[in-house]
């Protein structure tokens, strides 16, 4: 048997170089498996698998909506069967917004839906912008597909919360850009886009010939009201944009692998991208029937788990808020929405430093900010959606380094 390091050498040449990924564990990973080996209990507040939070499901009725006899026969249809493409079209008119069926093209997940908007749109070498903070999958995604990802910021007003540094936004812009992610509500900020940033939006992909791609999986988890924020970009009427969403976050059933795209913008361009994009899921069909055929049976499940998820979030919310309130050199930041929180926290660690802290003395996990590309040193993310009793345990043991005495 060839010793190990000259295996990996051997076949260094081998794979492509967009899976060159380093695969290392860093030092907050190995941290944790260790503590973990020892039997260690941590107080986990990056949680964010509702499957995993305690929650309480319809078991009965969400596997009998996927044990369906129909399922028994297979019906290809690039943009997913028309009853499951209803039942969507009837989720957002609840919402107050008509959509066309087929205007909707299913998914197995949003992922896939962001890999194939990537192939539709853009050619290796090409360029996707990407907000920042924001959700380290997407930069995977964009790398996965031969894309380069460029960052464009978002900044944080003490009054008026986040908002997109629009100037930088459009200096960032070359002609290998191709389309522009917007997260809304973004994760982790839980920010939405406002109106007046949405119009900027349009004059400048217009300008620039981009499309938008929006992510909406966090849009039912709003918190609060303002007057100028935008919910929803389905039907969007002018920039081609495409619009996702999934049961994933919807019903807290990341396991049952339904998402879906809707289609909006100029006319024209609008015709061309579907039928292309109905080329591209033509390929891979990879919705399970039996998820189809059950979608507007589980979609009737949303408000009774959406109720236990945004109880929680408020919960936790509060706790967060009232355990940082008197706080010195930290601070919760606004949150419009989504399942996540930020803590900014000014002292001479940096992250790394401070979330190994946090793990060795306090056996807390916290998300460091590097992890959600934070352009600065200070700030850590927890899950709202966490159990309240870790959760409530976890920040109190934070927040302790910083109340004032």
């Amino acid at each position: 048997m060839k010793p190990r390091f000259y295996t990996a050498y051997w076949c260094e040449g081998m794979f492509s170089d967009r899976s060159s990924w380093s695969l290392t564990p860093n030092a907050l990973s190995s941290l944790l498996e260790a503590k973990k080996a020892d039997g260690v209990r941590i107080l986990d507040l990056t949680e964010s698998n509702p499957t995993q939070a305690g929650f309480r499901y319809n078991t009965k009725e969400i596997l009998a909506a996927l044990a369906q006899p129909q399922s028994m026969v297979y019906e290809p249809n690039p943009r997913g069967l028309w009853k499951a493409r209803r039942a969507v079209a009837d989720y957002y008119q609840e919402q107050g917004k008509t959509i066309d069926p087929d205007a909707l093209f299913l998914t197995s997940g949003t992922s896939e839906a962001y890999t194939m908007l990537f192939k539709l749109l853009a050619n290796p070498g090409d360029e996707v912008l990407i907000p920042q903070p924001g959700y380290p999958l997407l930069t995977y995604l964009a790398e996965i597909e031969s894309l380069h990802d460029v960052y464009y910021p978002l900044r944080y007003h003490e009054v008026k919360g986040w908002s997109i540094d629009l100037d930088v936004f459009e200096a960032v812009i070359t002609p290998k850009t191709k389309a522009v992610v917007l997260v809304n509500p973004n994760m982790p900020t839980g920010s939405y886009i406002k109106r007046h940033e949405l119009a900027a939006l349009n004059r400048i992909c217009t300008r620039h010939n981009l499309a938008l791609i929006v992510d909406e999986v966090f849009s039912d988890f709003s918190c609060g009201e303002t007057p100028d924020r935008v919910k929803t970009v389905v039907n969007h009427s002018e920039t081609l944009t495409f619009v996702l969403n999934g049961l994933s976050k919807i019903l807290g059933l990341p396991q049952v692998k339904l998402a879906w795209i809707v289609v909006s913008g100029n006319p024209d361009l609008r015709e061309l991208a579907q039928d292309r994009l109905e080329m591209i899921t033509d390929l891979y069909l990879s919705v399970g029937t039996p998820v189809q055929h059950g979608a507007d049976l589980l979609l009737r499940q949303r408000q009774a788990m959406q109720q236990q998820m945004l109880s929680r979030i408020a919960d936790n919310s509060e706790f967060l808020k009232g355990q940082f309130a008197q706080a010195a050199n930290a601070r919760l930041l606004n949150r419009e929405g989504g399942w996540y929180a930020v803590v900014k926290i000014e002292d001479h660690l940096s992250d790394e430093q401070r979330v190994l802290q946090l793990l060795e003395q306090d056996n807390t996990l916290v998300h460091p900010g590097y992890f959600h590309e934070f352009d600065q040193e200070g700030f850590i993310v927890v899950s709202l959606l966490t159990p309240a009793d870790a959760f409530c345990e976890g920040v109190s043991r934070i927040a302790s380094r910083f109340v004032r005495s």
